[in-house]
């Protein structure tokens, strides 16, 4: 029988870790996070990595996980995997509506579908897009969140902006940032698109499928965005929790960075 080794990771220990990364009470962070990452034996799971950055964030704190549920798109646009063409108008009428407490996440990993369970943590109404928020700043960013556009001005990742918030990549890279989307929001260049998308709600008490205004986001030149932040301003700060590769960037900085290179690097 194999025997687990390496280092027992706790509460304590994963609480250390952010506090040496430089995450301090009171502030506001969105994280980004990949459970497997940090190491053979966490002890509580993923609940442990919840707990300990609250409890260093402390009453006056706020965290917040994106929640995103693909499955409720469009299944014409789906391609992991795709469906057949005749199968979409189908999942259109039979998917159930969208549901804070019950829709699924999807890819967005164990820690987040733990936490939006967490008792005093409110979870957007956006079908797809959805983030979950605990902490202060709680109900600030999470209502409002607008069906249109959901990166955009209108989102709970404007309201991180307006609130200095920070961005907490734990074992996963900008391909995974999110708050990159409302640089994309704010930039013009080429290849911008304004798309048409649709989720299963209910409207007055009745399901309905809506449709929504969006932009065809893209993610692919994140990494190279970042870079090119970080040797230009030396403001993201790297470290490891437990053992999982960590990044600490402020997202004012970051979006507002993002938007210019945006509009000078997409052809």
């Amino acid at each position: 029988m194999e025997v687990l080794k390496g280092n027992l990771i706790t509460i304590e220990t994963l609480a250390a870790d952010f506090l040496r990364l430089g995450v301090k009470e009171g502030m506001t962070v969105l994280l980004h996070s990949s459970f497997k990452s940090l190491g053979q034996f966490v002890v509580g799971g993923p609940a442990a990595v919840i707990l300990a950055l609250e409890q260093v964030l402390g009453e006056e704190g706020t965290l917040v996980m994106p929640t995103q549920s693909a499955d409720l798109s469009d299944p014409a646009g789906w391609s992991n995997p795709p469906v057949p063409e005749e199968w979409w108008q189908t999942i259109r009428e039979q998917t159930p509506a969208y549901d804070p407490d019950m829709t699924l996440l999807r890819g967005m990993g164990i820690i987040p579908d733990t936490f939006r369970k967490q008792k005093g943590v409110k979870r957007s109404g956006h079908p797809i897009d959805s983030f979950a928020a605990w902490g202060r700043h709680r109900d600030e960013i999470i209502d409002g969140h607008s069906l249109d556009y959901p990166f955009g001005e209108a989102s709970p990742l404007a309201r991180i902006y307006e609130l200095n918030g920070s961005v907490l990549l734990l074992g996963v890279d900008h391909l995974s940032n999110t708050s990159l989307h409302l640089s994309e929001h704010r930039a013009d260049y080429a290849g911008k698109q304004e798309i048409t998308s649709g989720a299963p709600m209910m409207v007055d008490g009745v399901r309905q499928w809506v449709e929504f205004k969006d932009y065809n986001w893209n993610c692919d030149d994140f990494a190279q965005l970042a870079a090119d932040f970080q040797q230009n301003t030396g403001q993201i700060t790297y470290g490891t929790i437990a053992a999982a590769a960590a990044q600490l960037i402020p997202q004012r900085e970051i979006v507002d960075y993002g938007t210019e290179w945006l509009k000078r690097n997409r052809k």
